[in-house]
C-alpha cells in the first residue's frame, strides 16, 4: 500500500493479491471552512514476478506501475452528499450513501462525461504565471471564440475531487497545469475514471496513463475532462505552466 501520508510503501502482506494507492483526505486544509474534501485510490494487481527482491524494493516497485495497469479506481466525495464513484475497467458508476441504512445506493450507472462542456476549472488567479497557450486557451474559450460558439463559465472549488466530479458530470475541463498533483495516486486513479467515462486525463502534453512512474510521490500538471475539449486544449502548445515561485494557498 501507498499512500500520501507515508514517505515510502508499506508491505501489508506478502500474499494479497492486490496493490493499493491512495490519497486518503485530499483537500484536507478545507475542513476548517466546510469545503468538500475527498479520498482518491487505485488498485493494481500485485506484480508476482517481485516476490524474489528484498520486501522495501518489491513494495516500492509495486506501487510504481503506469496506470494503464489499474484494474480499479475510485473517489469518495465528502459533501452535502456522500458520492463514491468507481471503475473497474468497464465504465464508471457512481453510488449514494443512503444514512438511513448505511448503504451506498447506485445513483450514476455508467456515467458518460458529456464530449463537450461549457465550464472550465483552474486557479486563474495565477494567469500571469501561465505560459502563452495556456492564457490564449483560456481567453477564447470564455470569449465564446473556441471551436464551441458558447462563453465558457469558471466554476473553482480548490477541492480535486470536488472539482472533478462535476466535470465528470456537466463536461468541461478541469486542470492544475503546474506540477503539483501526485501522479501515482491522484492523476492515475483520476485519469482511469475519465477514461471510462469517455473523458480524457493529460499532463497537457502525452495521456497520464501512459506515464511510468519513477517517484512515489511524483508530480505533474493534471487536465482532465471532456474529450473534444481536452483535444482543444492541447492544440494550443505549451499549456504546463513552469513558473512556481511557491504559492502560499
Amino acid at each position: 500500500m501507498a499512500s500520501e501520508e507515508n514517505d515510502l510503501p508499506i508491505l501489508v502482506s506478502n500474499e494479497g493479491p492486490y496493490v493499493v494507492v491512495t490519497d486518503p483526505l485530499d483537500g484536507s486544509r478545507n475542513i476548517e471552512v466546510s469545503i468538500p474534501t475527498g479520498t482518491i485510490f487505485g488498485i493494481y494487481n500485485r506484480l508476482v514476478e517481485l516476490d524474489h527482491l528484498p520486501e522495501e524494493e518489491r513494495a516500492q516497485l509495486n506501487s510504481l506501475q503506469s496506470g494503464t495497469h489499474l484494474v480499479a479506481s475510485g473517489y469518495v466525495l465528502y459533501s452535502s452528499a456522500t458520492i463514491f464513484c468507481i471503475s473497474f475497467g468497464a465504465g464508471t458508476h457512481g453510488f449514494t450513501l443512503d444514512h438511513s441504512t448505511g448503504e451506498f445506493v447506485l445513483t450514476h450507472p455508467s456515467i458518460q462525461i458529456p464530449p463537450r462542456g461549457q465550464i472550465y476549472s483552474v486557479n486563474d488567479a495565477r494567469y500571469f504565471d501561465w505560459p502563452e497557450g495556456l492564457r490564449k486557451y483560456i481567453d477564447t474559450i470564455r470569449q465564446g471564440k473556441g471551436q464551441h460558439p458558447k462563453k465558457y463559465s469558471a466554476r473553482y472549488v480548490c477541492s480535486l475531487v470536488a472539482d472533478f466530479h462535476r466535470t465528470l458530470i456537466y463536461g468541461g475541463v478541469a486542470m492544475n497545469p503546474r506540477d503539483h498533483l501526485r501522479l501515482v495516486y491522484e492523476a492515475n486513479p483520476l485519469s482511469f475514471l475519465a477514461e471510462q467515462a469517455g473523458g480524457r486525463g493529460s499532463d497537457g502534453k502525452s495521456r497520464i496513463l501512459s506515464i511510468q512512474p519513477v517517484k512515489l510521490h511524483q508530480r505533474l500538471p493534471l487536465f482532465l475532462g471532456s474529450m473534444e475539449d481536452m483535444v482543444e486544449l492541447e492544440s494550443y502548445g505549451d499549456v504546463q505552466q513552469k513558473v512556481n515561485p511557491g504559492y502560499e494557498v
